[in-house]
């Protein structure tokens, strides 16, 4: 297909509603293609110290009042959809999304805008009933939520648009401001997504953007007792890291998984078998609760195989550009190499390759596995690429015992048709979400979404995420006899 070259850009870093330069700046590229399409300005730690100076002064004088902050995040999910052509082509090119998914991401963009917005609104404490308590029976006492103050946030590449809204609009709404510190091989994102709000009305100072490595700029954002709270997603580790260095500071934390998705023998097989076969793959597997391990009852197990394995040939591969096209390049060749690895190992190790396989570059073409064992990464570690492993089971108790056989917890899928089994997978399936008939990559931005164990903890989706932006603080009064 015929391409337009896109132009070079530069990006400062913003504080205080100023686009501040650095001495040393970052390419990023295009994630098909490997040309160069942006700079990044890298921050020095007194960027860093700069940006949460002004994040705080900003919050101590901030009038913004519940309605002015809902209009301006209403303002800003028009805006979205007035530059969508332009938005969804900057993710194809810094990501490496196909249209397909670039036009899903920023669909979902701008709902998250507008819930947001209709939460700033909605921000509520309660009564508390102490004249239940003998002796109090003059005190009325009730609780309202503030705001925390300076929301540290750190985004990772796969859903930067998306992700960078899911931390973003909810801290606003809240009354917050924020410092954020995008993922270096897509932060784009970040610059386009603070555009939509200082265009729609933002004040300066209310978001702050400092670019670099997370292993100096995160560490420099950990370093700074006046963020609040911090809100991440990225690897487990990494989610570790911020857990220990944050001390007595909350975070919300959203981290990996290894997506169990339970097919059951009364399942509709042709439904299980598409969906499936759509969203395992969507953004070449780079997404925290795309499917990974397919646990398939042994009495259909073939029957689905083949279906599944009719629809994923279907997919078509290669530039994300193109329309058509369903898969395109993870983010580097460097983890497309990974997944490659990952796979022959498996197959050294006994497992079976049912297709796929096949690296080109940066793209790793759609990769269906069998007779894999527990041990192997490609099941017991997130695998973050276009790669599934079938796996027969006898019983629904085994296919629980499977399912939950992990360190991760983020959410899981079951198809079937048997009320009884789906509400025991809802009890028993140790996940922070169960999607019945439905893959486990199902997410609706406004419900609440985290995991447990491994995977992090805390909720996201607007609502949610403001509870954990916001303080809950009781007032006691104590009236005259």
């Amino acid at each position: 297909m015929e391409r337009t070259q896109a132009q070079v850009h530069h990006y400062r870093l913003y504080i205080d509603g100023t686009w501040v330069e650095t001495d040393e700046c970052i390419p990023v590229t295009h994630k098909y293609t490997g040309e160069v399409i942006a700079t990044i300005a890298k921050a020095k730690r007194q960027h860093v110290e700069d940006a949460v100076t002004c994040a705080l002064e900003t919050f101590r004088r901030s009038t913004l009042t519940p309605s002015m902050r809902a209009d301006i995040l209403l303002e800003a999910s028009r805006i979205a959809e007035q530059r969508r052509e332009e938005l969804e082509l900057s993710l194809v090119r810094e990501v490496g999304k196909t249209r397909k998914d670039a036009r899903g991401e920023l669909d979902r963009v701008i709902n998250t805008l507008r819930l947001s917005a209709e939460e700033a609104k909605r921000i509520a404490g309660e009564m508390v009933p102490l004249a239940a308590t003998p002796g109090a029976e003059n005190r009325i006492g009730f609780a309202i939520r503030v705001p925390k103050g300076v929301i540290g946030a750190i985004t990772p590449f796969n859903y930067p648009l998306l992700l960078g809204t899911h931390k973003v609009a909810p801290a606003i709404a809240a009354g917050n401001t924020v410092v954020l510190k995008p993922a270096t091989a897509t932060p784009i994102a970040s610059f386009l997504l603070v555009e939509l709000l200082e265009q729609a009305g933002l004040p300066k100072g209310h978001v702050n953007i400092v670019t670099g490595s997370g292993s100096q700029v995160g560490e420099w954002m950990l370093d700074d007792p006046r963020i609040a709270m911090y809100t991440f997603t990225g690897s487990a580790e990494v989610g570790a890291i911020i857990k220990q260095r944050s001390g007595l500071r909350p975070v919300a934390l959203e981290l990996g998984n290894n997506s169990p998705n339970i097919v059951h023998e009364d399942a509709d097989l042709d439904l299980a078998a598409k969906l499936i076969a759509q969203r395992s793959f969507h953004n070449a597997g780079q997404a925290c609760i795309a499917v990974q391990r397919i646990l398939v009852a042994e009495r259909v197990a073939e029957a689905f195989t083949e279906a599944f394995l009719h629809e994923v040939r279907q997919l078509r591969v290669g530039d994300p550009e193109d329309p058509e096209t369903d898969v395109g390049p993870m983010i580097s060749e460097a983890e497309a190499i990974r997944a490659e690895n990952w796979v022959q190992e498996a197959v050294a190790q006994g497992a079976e390759l049912l297709c796929g396989g096949r690296r080109d570059k940066a793209v790793f073409h759609p990769t269906v596995l069998t007779r894999t064992t527990p041990e192997m990464k490609v099941n017991c570690l997130e695998v973050f690429a276009p790669v599934v492993t079938i796996i027969p089971y006898r019983t629904i108790e085994e296919a629980f015992a499977v399912a939950n056989a992990s360190s991760y917890g983020l959410q899981a899928g079951i198809f079937t048709n048997d009320l009884n089994i789906a509400m025991r997978a809802a009890r028993v399936l140790e996940y922070g979400g169960v999607i019945i008939n439905d893959v486990s990559t199902y997410r609706n931005d406004v419900m609440p979404y985290g995991g447990i164990k491994n995977s992090g903890l805390g909720k996201e989706g607007p609502r949610y995420a403001i509870e954990e932006m916001t303080d809950l603080r009781m007032v006691v009064m104590n009236l005259k006899q």
